[in-house]
């Protein structure tokens, strides 16, 4: 691991593996780096620190030179049938939007699926409301990943916080625990 690694795209004062990084993180992407089995998607990941002010994506793409092609949003839905209810998080990038009514509800084979509101979405996951990340998902929650993201050299998610993002092969961002790269997610 490089002391001083250099991202692949941006502008950052301050970057550093996110191994070197876990006090930076949520609790649960900390540990999700720590126990992936995958040591080196593990070891690839960065950290870059931001302007928890400049989270939203829009303002963090302008300020810190990210394009938006290289910026990926992390959305937790709600998938119903009947009284059961299953969560997942959807991953696409930022210049796109997640297609909930048809291909995630039908993937997950629901009658219905919405965006999870925000405070059940931070409360199962343990992460901040704009820093909510595909690294460190509760266990089980499945990972749909639109395949533009997979197929990406590298994307910026959130790190859990909104002070803070990672940066990680999408190559990687596909061998997450639960990760279905799915084709037509987002449009």
């Amino acid at each position: 691991m490089s002391d001083h690694p250099t991202p692949p795209f941006g502008n950052f004062e301050t970057v550093r593996t996110a191994l070197d990084a876990c006090d930076l993180l949520a609790r649960p992407v900390a540990d999700a780096l720590k126990n992936w089995d995958d040591r080196r998607a593990a070891e690839s990941v960065l950290y870059v620190d931001t302007d928890p002010a400049k989270a939203d994506t829009a303002v963090f793409c302008e300020a810190y030179g990210v394009p938006l092609e290289a910026s990926a949003n992390c959305v937790v839905v709600a998938a119903r049938r009947g009284a059961d209810t299953t969560p997942a998080a959807c991953l696409a990038l930022a210049h796109t939007r997640v297609d909930v009514n048809r291909t995630v509800r039908k993937h997950l084979g629901a009658r219905k699926a919405s965006f999870a509101p925000v405070d059940a979405a931070v409360a199962e996951t343990g992460m901040e409301y704009g820093g909510i990340t595909p690294v460190g998902l509760p266990g089980g929650w499945p990972l749909l990943v639109d395949e533009a993201v997979a197929a990406a050299p590298y994307v910026l998610v959130g790190s859990g916080l909104r002070r803070g993002k990672l940066i990680l092969p999408g190559s990687a961002v596909a061998r997450l625990p639960g990760a279905e790269v799915l084709p037509g997610l987002a449009a």
